[in-house]
């Protein structure tokens, strides 16, 4: 039986490849951002939360309390921050609360 002779690489490596040469990292930042939305912010605002975009480099956000609203609004740069920071990347530049 003939050795078969093929270069190591981790699964890791190997979905990065993928997902690179699929042209799927943006599909995949639009999860990821929900996610860490609905773990930097808690169950709380979550559960005033009712659709979460991100289109390029703007987050929406819509929420079901205009008082919520109001209240998150003062501080979006930190909001903003925080989703990067977990994300770790500058993915969010903009944020709209609706």
């Amino acid at each position: 039986m003939a050795k078969r002779h093929q270069d190591e690489q981790s699964l890791q490596d190997i979905l990065k490849n993928f997902v690179s040469d699929n042209n799927l990292q943006k599909g995949l930042d639009k999860v990821e951002v929900r996610d860490v939305w609905e773990s930097i912010m808690g169950p709380a605002i979550t559960k005033y939360t009712r659709n979460i975009r991100l289109e390029r480099e703007t987050l929406f956000v819509e929420l079901t309390s205009s008082v919520l609203r109001e209240e998150l609004s003062y501080g979006k740069q930190k909001i903003i921050d925080n989703l990067n920071s977990e994300l770790g990347k500058s993915l969010i530049k903009k944020l709209v609360l609706r």
